[in-house]
């Protein structure tokens, strides 16, 4: 589907500006749409005539059922379907009247509001319904529709939306949370039946008509601001301890000046004491990794201390290997213990782990250095830690194979690539040596050295993934393995 910013582009003549103006009407509009019961959709000329309109933007109330099932962005009409629409647009003037709708062939009550800026007639907003017939509107509707009239009127004179916005979008506060209708003079007209409700839950039983918020035991801070900006003011405030609120004033502006606003009020008090388990939950969480790491490490630094009192180089050799293997390990929990979630950027992992690997198995009698390209991304922990353990097996492999002392005992000098990709549904990473290369006839699913035995496992059992070896493309000799792991797949435990 299209968005306003492609509509606009492509299939109209307005400029950046007013594109822009555009882009903020409809950030806000979910309060308009509330306020008159109705479907409002955004008709910007496709020509400087105005004989031809492209909707631009939809959007449906939450206080009443859609009257367009489907969506309707990009739909073209001429002024013979939408004459209404071409009149608004034309007259700058607001247009009310009844049609039958060219989409779902019905009569449909619409009312044309010129959107203005800088003076200049952009587009036409049109509230579009079905005709009421024989209900008399209940005080709610009434209210409402007097308050849309209102900002009819602000949209028609360029007042809407505002020109300085309180950016505050996460919340996304709708009329139905609750609605308090403030008078020029701050003080309460009128409190929907969800803000009555609303107040009850946080302790406030009292008849709200002629008071000003702060009477009512709230902080009146972002009414008495949004008043002195004459634009809208978003805050979460607490009336008493265990209990939080969010504010929206949005005020409504005559010719610049402020006559009354409309304060959307929600409690959410239990959404944060949700966020507050959340966080105490990721903070338990990042301590039981601390605590891990700091248990691994401990198990490393017994083993190089039992390897140092070994006599035999088999043996000691194996000790180092195992403690590369748990000291890989533990450089996801240290990561996962500084993060918050169980995601993780990989490659901060994978720095060390090679810097690890080039220092413990360098030596006076061989020199190999190691190089990382490319960026692994984000990996959940459930392939970090696998992905940790098979690079150290690799990395370590290479040194072992890929480097033997020369026959003549000069010393051998070479290079170790490592390469990671992250597309998004598969990691790709690639080891290349420039070294002895791979045994004739050789065979990664015949391997029985412990190493790869464990590369193996990990990838084709714990990441659902695929490992190959072979000569490296651009010839030269030397090793490149492949490795490629899904990041879709359903990964076991």
């Amino acid at each position: 589907m299209a968005s306003l910013s492609e509509i606009a582009r492509t299939q109209t003549e307005l400029d950046e500006p007013q594109q822009t103006h555009l882009h903020r009407f409809v950030v806000s509009w979910g309060l308009i749409a509330d306020l008159c019961f109705s479907d409002l959709l955004l008709n910007v000329p496709t020509d400087a005539k105005g004989s031809h309109f492209v909707v631009a933007g939809q959007v449906r109330p939450t206080t009443n059922q859609t009257l367009y099932v489907r969506d309707l962005l990009g739909e073209i009409a001429d002024e013979e379907e939408r004459p209404l629409i071409a009149r608004s647009y034309r007259r700058g003037e607001i247009i009310e009247g009844e049609v039958t709708d060219p989409i779902i062939r019905e009569r449909v009550r619409m009312l044309c509001i010129p959107v203005r800026h800088k003076g200049e007639t952009i587009a036409v907003l049109s509230r579009e319904s079905t005709p009421s017939v024989g209900r008399a509107a209940g005080e709610l509707e009434r209210t409402y529709q007097e308050i849309f009239n209102r900002f009819a009127r602000m949209i028609a004179a360029g007042e809407f939306p505002y020109a300085r916005e309180d950016g505050d979008s996460e919340e996304n506060l709708r009329v139905g949370d609750g609605c308090l209708v403030l008078d020029g003079s701050a003080r309460v007209t009128y409190a929907s039946p969800n803000a009555v409700s609303a107040l009850h839950r946080i302790g406030i039983h009292v008849n709200t008509e002629g008071l000003r918020v702060g009477e009512l035991g709230l902080d009146d801070e972002p009414v008495r601001t949004a008043f002195a900006v004459a634009a809208p003011v978003t805050e979460e405030i607490d009336p008493r301890p265990g209990v939080s609120v969010l504010l929206r004033c949005i005020p409504m502006v005559d010719a610049g000046r402020v006559t009354g606003a409309v304060l959307l009020l929600r409690d959410v008090t239990e959404i944060r004491r949700r966020d507050r388990l959340l966080l105490s939950k990721d903070a338990t969480i990042r301590e039981i990794h601390h605590r891990v790491k700091n248990n691994l490490q401990t198990i490393s630094s017994l083993l190089r201390l039992q390897g140092r009192r070994l006599s035999s180089d088999e043996a000691k050799s194996a000790i180092g290997e195992s403690v590369r293997r748990i000291s890989s390990i533990a450089l996801v929990h240290d990561i996962l213990a500084r993060e918050a979630g169980e995601d993780i950027p990989f490659v901060e992992v994978l720095r060390p782990l090679v810097r690890m690997v080039e220092e413990s198995l360098n030596s006076p009698d061989r020199e190999v250095g190691f190089s990382v390209h490319g960026d692994p991304g984000i990996l959940p922990a459930g392939i970090a830690t696998p992905m940790a353990v098979v690079l150290n097996e690799l990395l370590q492999n290479t040194m072992d194979h890929a480097f033997p002392p020369a026959p003549d005992g000069s010393r051998p000098v070479g290079r170790v690539r490592v390469e990671m990709v992250n597309d998004g549904l598969e990691l790709v990473t690639r080891v290349i040596d420039d070294g002895a290369g791979l045994p004739e006839g050789f065979s990664v699913a015949a391997s029985t050295g412990l190493g790869l035995s464990i590369v193996r496992a990990l990838v084709t059992s714990d990441l659902a993934g695929t490992i190959d070896m072979f000569e490296p493309v651009a010839g030269g000799g030397g090793t490149q393995v492949d490795l490629r792991v899904p990041l879709d797949a359903e990964l076991p435990g």
